[in-house]
């Protein structure tokens, strides 16, 4: 048996060999990158990843790697990747992720990785410090936003105590835009039966915190019990900004739990430009954001913070006998302690690296970037004739082209499959207000200004094959 399972242990040549293959792939991929479509609708082949035992050779994997995933549906990776949020996935966090593999640190606990777990915390007191929240605030570096958001949501479950027949009588107010991962946390953490009142929307998208208010002393009036209110700091239909100083305020008037999702736009507060807009941010009492969107790493981190630490606690502390020497002495908090996860991947290098390697000044120019490419998209959109919605906060945008005759939700449908068919540039659609848009998601590094070029001469060729 030591003889057969030598093989999980290749010595050092052959490491260096599976490494060559692995890194002559990755080269010609990110090389090949700004030739290659953003997206293919080709299926995959049945049966090419199946497990039966057999060996391959690592050229033959990835082969099929290199058939059967990268180049079908949607490049992530590719800077025309406009369609959804993108990050891009910068190539530094693609080492720390090789690092962290092989050395398999367990960072769920300080007692097993105190360097690990030091980290997490540095970047979250960095984070801290961007978005006006105090040092005691408690956080973790989580998945991604839906589990980030799970953790602020479960909080204020436990903090105003909605449980048993309090769930019925208990609302949570949101836009009709908030992202769909805040409803299956809802629906997760045992509120389904919660009443979620939807608020009202001005011109760009935003609440009307006064919407809001109103409609506070109604619910109590009818023997309601208010306890949490759910803003956006960059919306994913529309990227807009919601008046979060103003929602505070009346957050606060009525003790609510005021929650703020900014896991596409936090990041934006970087940039001079958009820092004012929010304003009102660092009232929240939690907050989630996405380094794999706003600051470009590969999928995979997205951050919460919470400004009540015994809340947190409330639903997650658990220990086990088998745990006894991680808890003996006093340490700093755990994140195993702040998650439903007790296994923690050390995602966190993914962030502290490429922050060490280049600084902060090359995150903010392409912040800055994407907004100035989302100013010259729309106006390019609106010399060949295409109708804009709002101007956007941030950069998340959408369009559509305007018909005399016909069903213009139709048009426009088969204009976005022309699109996909091309895939030159990935663009995505939603709906506003029963209107079928184009939706354009400009976020990831490397998309550029010949990015959006492209993008203007394909939706071009698009139109002159369907009109």
């Amino acid at each position: 048996m030591q003889n057969v399972s030598k093989a999980l242990e290749p010595d050092r040549s052959e490491r260096d060999a599976l490494l060559r293959e692995i890194s002559n792939y990755s080269n010609e991929f990110i090389e090949a990158l700004p030739d290659e479509k953003a997206f293919s609708n080709e299926k995959d082949t049945p049966g090419a990843f199946k497990v039966n035992g057999k060996t391959k050779s690592i050229e033959e994997i990835i082969t099929l790697y290199r058939d059967e995933v990268a180049a079908k549906g949607i490049n992530p990776a590719s800077g025309g990747h406009l369609g959804y949020i993108p990050g891009g996935g910068i190539y530094s966090s693609a080492l720390a992720d090789y690092l962290v593999d092989v050395t398999n640190d367990y960072v769920g606990m300080h007692f097993s990785s105190p360097g690990g777990v030091a980290i997490e915390h540095e970047l979250l007191d960095w984070m801290k410090s961007i978005f006006g929240f105090p040092k005691s605030s408690i956080g973790n570096l989580a998945s991604g936003g839906s589990i980030a958001n799970l953790i602020a949501l479960t909080a204020a479950r436990d903090k105003h105590q909605i449980k048993n027949q309090r769930i019925t009588k208990s609302v949570i107010y949101v836009s009709p835009q908030v992202h769909h991962c805040i409803h299956k946390a809802i629906r997760i953490i045992g509120l389904e039966d919660v009443v979620i009142n939807y608020l009202n929307l001005d011109d760009k998208s935003r609440i009307d915190a006064e919407d809001l208010q109103l409609k506070i002393e109604k619910d109590r009036q009818i023997g309601l019990n208010p306890f949490m209110v759910i803003a956006s700091a960059g919306t994913t239909d529309t990227g807009a900004i919601d008046p979060l100083m103003r929602i505070s305020e009346i957050a606060k008037k009525h003790e609510l739990w005021y929650h703020i999702d900014a896991a596409y736009g936090g990041f934006f507060i970087l940039t001079d430009g958009k820092r004012a807009a929010f304003k009102g941010i660092e009232q929240a009492d939690s907050l989630v954001v996405d380094p794999h969107k706003g600051l470009f790493l590969p999928y995979g981190l997205g951050a919460v913070l919470v400004k009540d630490k015994q809340s947190v606690y409330k639903s997650h502390v658990y220990r086990a006998n088998y745990m006894q020497d991680a808890v003996a002495d006093e340490s700093p908090v755990n994140p195993a302690d702040v998650s439903p996860e007790l296994t923690k991947h050390f995602r966190s290098l993914r962030l502290w690296l490429p922050l060490q390697l280049h600084g902060i000044e090359p995150f903010v120019a392409c912040l800055d970037e994407k907004l100035l490419l989302t100013t010259y998209f729309r106006n390019e959109l609106k010399n060949i004739g295409f109708e804009l919605g709002p101007e956007p906060d941030l950069s998340v945008s959408y369009f559509w082209y305007p018909i005399e005759d016909g069903d213009e939700n139709e048009f426009n449908e088969k204009l976005l499959k022309e699109l996909h068919k091309d895939g030159e540039v990935f663009l995505s659609s939603t709906i506003i207000d029963e209107k079928f848009v184009i939706r354009m998601a400009i976020l990831s590094f490397r998309t550029k200004l010949e990015t959006i070029d492209k993008a203007i001469a394909m939706i071009k060729r698009a139109l002159i094959r369907i009109k």
